[in-house]
């Protein structure tokens, strides 16, 4: 829905998750986690400078991809197993520090759509629009189901409904950032909305904001 406004209004998307998601990845090929499946935060720490998190449009796509430390990531980053570690990589202090200030410099010159768990209310607190998008933990289950399917990955569906009921727990309650709708900002529930109507009413959403400065 994000990538799809930029594109429509000619600005630069920005995918913050998916930032998130690069850390992760980046800890697990670095052997980060322990056998016991323990994350060495002081590792990750240290290694935190040399991580440089871009994006860079696929020509073939019409979108961006997710680029960590100069190579492609964007297949590697939507997997499970990063799906199940992200909330907890997210929820490190030194890690949103980090990643802020990176998201922060990003829309120093505005002209960008940005999505992420905590945007509207620690990144970009003063964004012209906000809009806390939402849907039913099954809805959003069954669409990242069908995206990867749709990118040949193996899934299971009670296996990803799981892990997005423990993603929102987890981000909601963490002490840095938590997920939670800003006050100014505007609610949509798209469990029964297809893809052309959210776009739509994003759209809209947009020039009302716009018109009203002009």
């Amino acid at each position: 829905m994000a990538k799809d406004l930029a594109k429509a209004i000619g600005y630069i998307y920005v995918d913050t998750g998916a930032m998130y998601r690069a850390v992760t990845y980046y800890a697990l090929t670095q052997n980060i986690w322990d056998e016991n499946g323990v994350l060495d935060t002081a590792q990750l720490e240290t290694k935190i400078p040399e991580i440089e998190i871009s994006f860079k449009l696929n020509e073939e796509t019409g979108k961006p991809d997710t680029y960590l430390n100069g190579i492609c990531v964007e297949s590697e980053i939507r997997g499970m197993e990063v799906s199940s570690k992200v909330s907890e990589v997210a929820a490190l202090p030194f890690v949103r520090e980090a990643l802020v200030a990176q998201q922060q410099r990003m829309g120093e010159s505005k002209g960008i759509v940005m999505d992420g768990r905590d945007i509207g209310t620690v990144v970009f607190p003063d964004a012209e629009l906000k809009v806390f998008v939402t849907a039913t933990a099954e809805v959003r289950a069954q669409r990242r189901y069908d995206e990867l399917l749709s990118k040949g990955s193996p899934a299971d569906y009670e296996d990803i409904l799981r892990n997005v009921k423990e993603r929102d727990y987890a981000d909601s309650h963490r002490e840095v950032g938590p997920l939670r709708q800003a006050e100014d900002a505007i609610l949509l529930d798209n469990s029964n909305m297809t893809i052309p109507e959210q776009n739509a009413w994003l759209l809209a959403e947009y020039h009302k904001v716009v018109d009203q400065e002009e």
